[in-house]
This record gives C-alpha cells, sequence and structure tokens, in this order.
C-alpha cells in the first residue's frame, strides 16, 4: 500500500511539473502583438494632473477660478444658516450677526475659516480658499442687515 501511495505521489508531481513547465511555455511564447494588447488592457483608466505639474504636459484642466460666496453658501453653508442648525447664525437674522461682529470682522472671518463650535472648519468646504471663506461670511453679512 505504501508503494502505491508514493507512486501516486509521484505521477501527481510529474502532473505539476509538466503544468508548470506548459504554462512557463506558454507565457514565454506569446507575441509582441499579444504582448502589447495585453498592456493596453491593463493600462490605467486616466491619470490625474495637477495645476503647476509639467509632468503631465499641455493636457492640464486649468481651475474654475475664484467661487463666489453666494455659490459656496449655497452649497456648503445653507443647511445649517438658513435652518440655524446647531446654533448657527442664520442669514438674516440681524441679531444673530450682531452678537459676533461685536468680536470684530477679523474673529468672524477666523471662526469661519478654522471652525467654531459645531462648525467644522471652512464650513467643510476644504477646496476653499480663506479668501472664498471671508467672500462667503461677506454675502452672509451683507443679506444680514
Amino acid at each position: 500500500m505504501t508503494s502505491f501511495k508514493s507512486g501516486v505521489v509521484k505521477n501527481i508531481a510529474k502532473l505539476v511539473c509538466l503544468v508548470l513547465v506548459g504554462a512557463a511555455l506558454t507565457a514565454h511564447a506569446v507575441s509582441d502583438k499579444e504582448r502589447a494588447h495585453i498592456e493596453e488592457r491593463i493600462q490605467p483608466v486616466g491619470q490625474v494632473c495637477v495645476e503647476g505639474d509639467s509632468s503631465c504636459g499641455a493636457a492640464v484642466v486649468a481651475s474654475g477660478g475664484a467661487k463666489s460666496g453666494e455659490d459656496i453658501y449655497n452649497t456648503n453653508c445653507m443647511a445649517c444658516h438658513t435652518t440655524g442648525a446647531a446654533g448657527a447664525p442664520k442669514l438674516g437674522d440681524v441679531a444673530d450677526w450682531d452678537g459676533r461682529l461685536s468680536k470684530g470682522l477679523d474673529a468672524v472671518y477666523a471662526n469661519a475659516i478654522n471652525g467654531y463650535n459645531a462648525m467644522p472648519a471652512k464650513g467643510l468646504c476644504m477646496g476653499c480658499s480663506d479668501d472664498e471663506v471671508k467672500a462667503t461670511v461677506d454675502y452672509i453679512l451683507e443679506n444680514s442687515k
């Protein structure tokens, strides 16, 4: 019985070796045309180019420029500053904003940029510049007189 098991093991080992040799020969026998086709199929779908990075060539998409305070308010600030959620001062509520302005406009800007109480930094508009956040504060204040 032991010789039977060792014979089966030897046959399995031979079979595995043949499969591996066959696979190696098949992989080696890929033509240049087939190899190029395979390389084309496994290429990344796209590539990210950052403005100012010259390694991407001339096909760099320029940034859209500064967003207006109104646009930023409508996309990032409106949910809390329209409803007063989590104590946010409401757009158009003079009393809400007068209390905050008593500390000075620079303090209001700093709170908007760095976050304050429940408000996260930049109101989660992480793509907004500090100047864009300030323009948004100006928009809110202009509409809260």
